[in-house]
């Protein structure tokens, strides 16, 4: 049986899209046995659907009941519940847009991969790209980078690296020509990470930290 793989979302989606015509062709030897969304209207749904992988929208809801903190310990358990029955290898973060706590990453023990636009301990939390391309409009640096990384607590994008990916800068650059090169970084580097870790998976020699 091939490796499963669960995809959690809140956008767009097109760095699943890369995962899924990687698995579609065969370059990633795996299944994407649930597509699980944070936002009802995410596009990348509709990736889902067109692509036959079963999908599940879990928007947060904070309850006026609870303090803000239980509130998001059960949103982690609710969500970590939905997931279980799906048994997967991996669980892939592309474009999740909300921190995970100890709840959920308790349940999936080296199992939980994040893609971050950053280079490892640059630009951590959202809009990475765009506190970068304005670091290099300032001077401040000359590249930036994708990675990939395993996420074993609650720390944002600090997990230990999986892959990573450097990316010159050009001052001259706009954000959208610069948002276009990292987003084509980010789908190969996800399909490579991937390949990687169903292959150790399929080997036996599963890679976990």
């Amino acid at each position: 049986m091939k490796p499963r793989l669960v995809v959690m979302v809140s956008g767009n989606g097109s760095n699943l899209q890369a995962l899924i015509d990687a698995v579609e062709k065969g370059s990633v030897e795996a299944s994407i046995v649930l597509v699980l969304s944070s936002d009802t209207e995410a596009y990348a749904l509709k990736r889902a659907e067109a692509a036959g992988i079963p999908s599940l929208a879990v928007p947060y809801r904070r309850d006026p009941d609870l303090e803000s903190m239980e509130s998001r310990k059960v949103y982690d358990r609710k969500i970590a519940e939905a997931i279980l029955p799906y048994k997967p290898e991996y669980i892939f973060l592309l474009g999740w847009m909300r921190i995970l706590g100890g709840e959920f990453t308790a349940r999936f023990p080296g199992k939980i991969v994040n893609l971050h636009p950053a280079m490892p301990g640059a630009f951590p939390g959202t809009h990475a790209i765009e506190r970068a391309w304005d670091a290099c409009a300032r001077g401040e640096i000359v590249e930036s980078g994708v990675m990939t990384h395993f996420v074993p607590d609650e720390g944002v994008d600090s997990g230990p690296v999986i892959e990573f990916e450097r990316v010159a800068m050009r001052k001259e650059e706009s954000l959208d020509a610069f948002e276009a090169r990292m987003h084509s970084v980010e789908h190969a580097l996800i399909v490579r990470t991937a390949a990687r870790l169903v292959s150790a998976t399929a080997g036996g020699t599963k890679e976990n930290s």
